[in-house]
């Protein structure tokens, strides 16, 4: 979901011994597990009202480590998060209630059903991104399934880290929630301990670390990375609709979005009017009075140096590849700021169309058919999102049939993440697992098969053994006809 931490950042001071932390929620857990649903709902209720009281602050934070503006952390960090918290309880009750299931014939006298127990200590390892609302999300789910939980939060967003820490100590006892903060080094120790399961978000990189260090204890994982995701626009696109929500897509947190559009296909007869129509949204959304795209308040800078860096490297990459800029290619160093960019033919060679790019540069290559255009989107590891514009029904349904990814969005972008009844997830690289709603519940906890017999009696009794000829004979008719 997000390039490797590499940071020249300060490392935080070193937190509190994480074994003895770890031990203090084991031994809570316990008592957690006992808790009725009231009491789950009340802390996911104190956290609400937390996000509420504290919305400016949240504001102020995003501002200071990159200059997120006010309305996108309202949209993208608090919103959000107040959407999923209204969900959550909104369907508490259900979710953690026995789910009665059918009687087969065979098994006929007997009752089953699936009750939900909570995993136990859980960490959650956010990103710096989106670095309250990816810390915020699954902190609600696995709250809801009643787990104890770590946070490890990204020291790249040290002002978000150093909040997310207050709130956690302001509401809960620290052997339920508690946030550690650190470098690489702290979130190694970490992963050395035997969480019942963790929830990663971040690059395939360190996403398959996390999960050879999940592998050494057996715990489950939630894996939310990232990748290329495409949008692939067809000739009976409304070329004006897709630029503004193509751009929107790649344009909000400057691009630093797991499911911003990557890159785009569009179809050959209409790739110039495409890119037209972009040029004129960007002026809109960023440029409203002719003033440069650096002087908008409307638009983030990228996190830190070494991100503007690597970004300023696949621009000029792309450029010595044979890409040409057809919008955009601004950059500024001293303020960490990437224009929006259009880049026309970039080869499938060049980085910029090999590795995941995390920043407002959008590559856009055209296609002669839709088998052209699938073939190279499943060139690919599997994609975390796949953005389809067209009018045309049958291509909708061609291009979701045949181009798997993690999840899609027709004619829109983005707001799938924001859809509380859609599980959200990868799929291969992109990762392994689904978050929000029930989906989110799920995945923090067990799902334990219970089937009730009376005493004394089964349909079953009369195959025990010995095996007689008779037995034999009644095996057989079960498995003919049961």
């Amino acid at each position: 979901m997000v390039s490797p931490d590499t940071t020249s950042a300060p490392a935080p001071a070193r937190p509190a011994n994480v074994a003895e932390l770890f031990a203090r929620q084991q031994a809570r857990a316990e008592a957690l597990r006992r808790e009725a649903v009231d009491s789950r709902a009340a802390r996911l209720r104190k956290l609400s009202a937390w996000i509420t009281d504290n919305r400016a602050a949240i504001q102020q934070a995003l501002y200071a480590d990159f200059r997120k503006p006010a309305a996108e952390t309202d949209v993208t960090e608090i919103w959000s998060s107040q959407t999923e918290l209204k969900h959550t309880l909104r369907h508490l009750k259900e979710w953690a209630a026995p789910r009665k299931v059918g009687t087969p014939l065979a098994l006929v006298g007997t009752r089953g059903w699936v009750q939900t127990e909570p995993k136990g200590v859980c960490l959650i390892i956010a990103p710096w991104n989106y670095p309250f609302y990816l810390a915020v999300d699954p902190l609600i789910s696995a709250l809801a399934a009643g787990n104890c939980v770590i946070i490890k939060p990204s020291e790249m967003t040290p002002t978000v880290a150093a909040l997310l820490s207050r709130m956690c100590q302001e509401l809960f006892d620290p052997a339920e929630v508690t946030v550690v903060e650190g470098d690489k080094a702290v979130a190694t120790e970490l992963l050395a301990l035997p969480f019942d399961h963790i929830f990663f978000t971040g690059s395939p990189q360190v996403g398959k670390v996390v999960m050879r260090a999940a592998a050494e204890h057996l715990t489950s994982v939630t894996l939310e990375l990232g990748g290329k995701s495409p949008a692939v626009v067809d000739d009976t696109a409304d070329l004006r609709d897709a630029a503004e929500k193509i751009v929107w897509g790649k344009g909000i947190n400057a691009g630093q979005t797991c499911v911003a559009p990557d890159y785009v296909l569009v179809h050959e007869r209409v790739c110039d009017e495409l890119v037209e129509e972009i040029r004129q949204v960007i002026g809109r959304f960023y440029a409203p009075g002719g003033e440069p795209v650096a002087a908008s308040a409307s638009f983030a800078r990228i996190v830190n140096d070494y991100h503007f860096q690597r970004l300023e490297s696949l621009l000029a990459d792309a450029q010595q590849s044979g890409a040409t800029v057809a919008v955009g290619g601004i950059t500024d160093a001293a303020q960490r700021f990437l224009e929006p960019t259009v880049l026309l033919n970039a080869p499938l060679e060049s980085r910029v169309m090999q590795e995941e790019i995390f920043g407002p540069l959008l590559p856009i290559r055209t296609f002669r058919n839709l088998m052209e255009a699938t073939d190279e989107v499943n060139s690919r590891p599997r994609p975390l999102a796949l953005y389809v514009f067209s009018q045309s029904a049958e291509n909708q349904r061609y291009l979701l049939q045949n181009i798997p990814a993690g999840g899609a969005c027709v004619n829109e972008t983005i707001l799938h993440l924001g859809h509380p009844d859609l599980p959200f997830g990868g799929f291969g690289n992109s990762g392994l697992g689904r978050a929000h709603g029930h989906a989110g519940f799920l995945a923090f906890s067990n799902e334990k098969s219970v089937l009730r017999q009376r005493v004394g009696r089964t349909a079953l009794k009369p195959i025990y053994p010995p095996y007689t000829p008779q037995v034999k004979k009644m095996v057989n008719w079960l498995v003919k006809w049961m």
